[in-house]
């Protein structure tokens, strides 16, 4: 081994360990992101409300990990009997909305949690949702009386989201409430057949921050009063779904992750020195100039040189004829009605065009037809679009 290599191993291990000492020193800082995840006991995830779930719907609650569509098309007793559906912040695809209506319209209550719905569910239902408030603090409280002394304050990243457009038969159930601004609605009743549905448009009520508060746990538990003492199916496929990736569990676990880091770090100093070492010079070898390119360009520059428009005109045609006898077999001897006809058929360009290059064409034929520029334009033009 080297000076110049045990120099850098050096420093590259004096690096790590400095890297290392900043990592184990820094302080844990709160993930404040809005994941609804039942995994994460970060503020607003759903661990604390995944546990409590249980007791919340009397041990009657059951979490299904498919969509609703998949749900629905291998159960076919439950399609018969009446119950509830609940969705938290998952994205549903159409197709299972359409079970669900289904649900719904036998008599089943769905109950959705979510400050982003499509337009199309909502269009169903019969709202609209917009974003109605940017205050940092607002009150969620129910409309019903015997509700009126329970409350739930929102201080962290409230969403300001609520129901700027509600059809006549929706009823309103709760709102939102400011210093600043009238009261929003931001829970409301739907009926669809014979069932209900129910939207609340703030699900930061159920995650992990607001729960841990004793007394905001009596808001989340009206809420879910208004569903019927039956069978509830929590459809948790977005919010259940695992990384697969390959390296989760290595990087979860700090020790791995940084021997994982020194890994990696120490295979890119050691291919880097050892290809710059090995690596030979590559000859740089010019190109083949293209000499063909060059004489038809001397050959272009004299024409225009010699102002010979007629020539150039006449050997255009020539070129022109002699590809349509060759590619499009068509006899060039006459250049009649015959002619254009069956050149119109095979190229499918408009006749008009088609009888215009042959006036053209004729025209650089006659060694006595006076020709100008602008005639050996238009008919490059004109021949060249033909043959595309």
């Amino acid at each position: 081994m080297n000076r110049t290599f045990k120099i850098y191993a050096v420093i590259f291990i004096i690096i790590m360990v400095i890297l290392a000492l900043f990592e184990l020193n820094k302080k844990e800082v709160l993930d404040w992101r809005k994941n609804f995840d039942v995994n994460k006991k970060s503020p607003f995830g759903l661990f604390i409300f995944n546990k409590e779930s249980k007791d919340l719907f009397k041990n009657k609650l059951t979490k299904v990990n498919l969509s609703a569509y998949n749900y629905y098309s291998q159960n076919s007793p439950i399609k018969d009997k009446k119950h509830n559906i609940l969705i938290i912040e998952s994205e549903i695809d159409a197709e299972s909305w359409y079970k669900i209506l289904e649900q719904a319209d036998k008599g089943s209550n769905v109950m959705i949690v979510a400050d982003r719905i499509p337009k199309k569910i909502s269009d169903s239902i019969g709202f609209y949702m917009s974003q109605l408030s940017f205050e940092d603090n607002n009150v969620l409280k129910l409309t019903d009386k015997k509700y009126k002394d329970d409350s739930l304050k929102l201080d962290k990243f409230p969403s300001g989201k609520g129901f700027s457009y509600i059809k006549p038969k929706v009823q309103v159930l709760g709102k939102t409430v400011e210093k600043e601004n009238d009261d929003q609605a931001n829970f409301i009743k739907a009926p669809f057949g014979k069932g209900n549905i129910f939207v609340h448009s703030e699900p930061l009520f159920i995650t992990n921050y607001y729960l841990l508060k004793p007394q905001n746990l009596k808001y989340a538990e009206n809420i879910f009063s208004y569903l019927d003492e039956n069978e509830t199916l929590w459809f948790t496929e977005a919010n259940t779904t695992e990384s697969s990736w390959s390296l989760r569990f290595i990087l979860s676990n700090p020790p791995l992750k940084y021997a994982w880091w020194i890994f990696l770090g120490g295979m890119v100093l050691f291919i880097f020195f050892n290809a710059k070492r090995k690596q030979r010079i590559v000859p740089v070898i010019e190109p083949l100039k293209n000499t063909s390119a060059d004489f038809v360009k001397s050959i272009g520059n004299l024409y225009l040189q010699e102002g010979d428009f007629h020539d150039m005109m006449a050997k255009k045609a020539q070129y022109f004829l002699n590809k349509v006898r060759i590619d499009l077999l068509i006899d060039t001897q006459n250049l009649d009605a015959d002619f254009a006809k069956k050149l119109h058929l095979k190229t499918g360009k408009p006749t008009e065009m088609i009888e215009e290059a042959v006036i053209l064409i004729k025209k650089a034929q006659d060694p006595y037809a006076s020709v100008m520029k602008e005639d050996l334009a238009k008919m490059n033009s004109l021949l060249d679009s033909i043959l595309k």
